[in-house]
C-alpha cells in the first residue's frame, strides 16, 4: 500500500520539488499552502507522516506541530529557512521527530523520510520485531507495542522519546555522550544538531520522573553526557 505524506509548505516551488522526488520514489502527497489548511488535512485524513514548514501563513509550523502531536503520533520533519539552535529545539520541543534546514537535498529530504517511516514501522508493528518488556523500578516500557507505563499510569510518547527510553532503559548506568545518543536514536547519519538531546531529554522526564527538576532515573552527568540510573 503507497504511503501518504502531507506537505505543508507555501512556497510552491518548494513543495513542487519535495512531492516530485517523493512520488518518483512511490510515495503518495498532498499539498497545503497554509497553516490552518494543513492542520485541518492532518486531522481530518490518514497520513504516514507530514513535513512541515515553519514560516506558513495563518498560524506557524510551531502551532501547527503542537496542534497535531496533541492528537497524532505519526512522524513529523520539520523544513526550516531558520538555521538557529533556538528555533530548531523550540521545533522538537513542540514534537517534530527531526528537521532539515533549507536550501536542502531533495535526496537527503528523501532518505531521512525512508529512515523515519521505517523506524516508526518497526516500533508500530509488533509482527517485525520480538516482544520485549523492560521494567525498572515503578517503569515498563514494551517495545513491541510501543507501549509506557509509571506505574499504572500509561504515558503517551512521540517516537524519539520512545526510542530514547527504549535505548537508555536497556543500556542502565551506562553513560552517553549526546553525539552517541543521536547517532543510536537518529541512526542514518550525523547531520543533524545535538544540542536538541537534552530537549528530548527533559520532555521524558517531564512524562515518567515524579520530580522532573530532580530525577531519579534520566540522569544528567555533568560534562559527559546521560544515563539511565536503575
Amino acid at each position: 500500500m503507497c504511503q501518504k505524506i502531507l506537505i505543508i509548505e507555501d512556497d510552491a516551488d518548494i513543495s513542487a520539488i519535495e512531492r516530485d522526488y517523493l512520488e518518483i520514489n512511490g510515495y503518495e502527497t498532498v499539498i497545503a499552502e497554509t497553516g490552518p489548511d494543513g492542520m485541518k488535512e492532518a486531522l481530518t485524513e490518514n497520513y504516514d507522516l507530514i513535513i512541515l514548514d515553519i514560516m506558513l501563513p495563518g498560524m506557524d509550523g510551531f502551532e501547527v506541530c503542537r496542534n497535531i502531536r496533541d492528537r497524532l503520533d505519526i512522524p513529523i520533519m520539520m523544513v526550516t529557512a531558520r538555521n538557529t539552535d533556538v528555533d530548531k529545539i523550540r521545533g522538537l520541543g513542540f514534537g517534530a521527530d527531526d528537521y532539515m534546514e533549507k536550501p536542502f537535498s531533495p535526496s537527503v529530504l528523501v532518505a531521512k523520510i525512508k529512515a523515519q517511516l521505517a523506524q516508526y514501522n518497526r516500533l508500530k508493528n509488533p509482527a517485525n520485531s520480538e516482544t520485549q518488556k523492560l521494567m525498572i523500578g515503578n517503569i515498563t516500557l514494551e517495545a513491541d507495542k510501543h507501549r509506557v507505563f509509571v506505574g499504572q499510569i500509561e504515558k503517551v510518547l512521540p517516537n524519539k522519546e520512545f526510542q530514547l527510553l527504549e535505548f537508555l532503559m536497556s543500556n542502565p548506568d551506562v553513560v552517553f555522550n549526546r553525539e552517541t545518543l543521536y547517532e543510536r536514536i537518529w541512526g542514518m547519519d550525523s547531520m543533524g544538531n545535538t544540542s536538541t538531546i537534552p530537549v528530548h531529554i527533559n520532555r521524558l522526564r517531564e512524562a515518567i520522573e515524579e520530580e522532573p527538576t530532580n530525577p531519579k532515573h534520566l540522569i544528567t552527568v555533568w560534562g559527559v553526557g546521560y544515563k539511565f540510573r536503575p
